[in-house]
């Protein structure tokens, strides 16, 4: 899996590509180490590039998520392949992370949601 993280107005994104699985996950968790430092941590995950995923990956997206939320931020995901909104819906996880077709909306909403 390869990652690109940057920072747009105080919100900390990841992009992934590749497969996101048990040998990459750990990657995931070591960047979310490094911005959750700050609290709150407002984080986008771009999965746009992403082809597989597999259980401890969505494990990892979740306590992410939790982290996030435990210090007063919030994590939010974007850009899913058709595919990988398959495997939200059956997993009803789509009904726990706020989903965004556009990382420039979900970045918007995000900042709104914590400024306002």
């Amino acid at each position: 899996m390869r990652q690109v993280s940057r920072t747009v107005n105080n919100v900390s994104v990841l992009e992934l590509n590749g497969r996101f699985d048990t040998y990459t996950a750990l990657e995931l968790f070591t960047w979310l180490d490094s911005v959750t430092e700050c609290q709150p941590a407002r984080v986008v995950v771009n999965l746009s590039g992403v082809s597989f995923v597999d259980s401890v990956a969505l494990s990892a997206l979740v306590s992410s998520l939790k982290r996030c939320r435990s210090g007063n931020g919030d994590l939010y995901l974007c850009c899913l392949p058709q595919r990988l909104q398959n495997i939200f819906e059956l997993t009803r996880l789509n009904r726990v992370f706020t989903m965004f077709d556009e990382e420039s909306v979900a970045i918007a909403t995000l900042i709104s949601q914590t400024d306002g």
